[in-house]
């Protein structure tokens, strides 16, 4: 029978297990909980509740509750601490070029917006996109047990079929550049989406700028 105060010692044990992981989000300022945080958390009590149910008496339950929180938070905090490493290198190396850089769980999403990336109705990357892409492939060749994948969005200007196409090549010429870079051919998944995903009103020439874009999303390996 687990007791009221072995139950305790899970909450505590997590705790323990993720002090100090406190960080501040590079673009509002505002304190945030890093993912590797989160993944130790979860781990930690996941860990302690295990402990709990293999010891033989009180003591030995609550000795394994910690030793289980502290290898439960380890192992929870892996994929978030190599995915955290990578996104502060990313934020480092890509400011001022105009990509923005989101997190979104363990994944990574590069946006780079048509302006720095390609001119008008064209697929030929632009000095200023070859750059930074030399950055970007520096990163994730840095840290292989990713996959990434490369998606070209266009607005709806223009046939459907003609957007599809251009999205295609968009995408294509900045998967072969990261190529070039060094990054292995199997970790690159290449697609277009043409204009069937805006993120904003194609109504409007600020909106459809906004809907040319190149998205580069990296994945840690197995959950692509």
């Amino acid at each position: 029978m687990i007791t009221k105060q072995l139950w305790m010692a899970i909450p505590l044990s997590a705790a323990l297990a993720v002090t100090g992981c406190t960080t501040t989000n590079p673009q509002t300022g505002e304190p945030q909980t890093a993912k590797a945080t989160t993944g130790a958390g979860i781990g930690a009590a996941a860990g302690a509740v295990a402990g709990l149910l293999s010891g033989d008496s009180a003591a030995s339950r609550r000795d394994h509750a910690a030793i289980g929180a502290a290898v439960g938070a380890a192992a929870g905090a892996g994929i978030g601490y190599y995915m955290d490493r990578q996104e502060a290198q990313l934020r480092d190396r890509l400011q001022g070029t105009g990509i923005g850089v989101q997190r979104q769980g363990d994944n990574i999403v590069l946006n780079m917006p048509n302006s720095v990336t390609f001119g008008f109705d064209s697929s030929e990357l632009t000095g200023q996109a070859r750059q930074a892409l030399n950055d970007v492939s520096a990163v994730l060749r840095e840290y292989p047990e990713t996959r990434i994948t490369v998606a070209g969005y266009t607005d709806s200007t223009g046939s459907k079929a003609y957007n599809q196409r251009l999205s295609e090549r968009r995408a294509q010429a900045v998967g072969d550049y990261l190529m070039q870079g060094g990054v292995q051919r199997q970790r690159l998944n290449m697609v277009g989406q043409g204009e069937s995903q805006p993120v904003a009103s194609n109504d409007t020439e600020a909106g459809r700028a906004q809907n040319r874009r190149v998205e580069i999303t990296v994945v840690p390996t197995g959950q692509q």
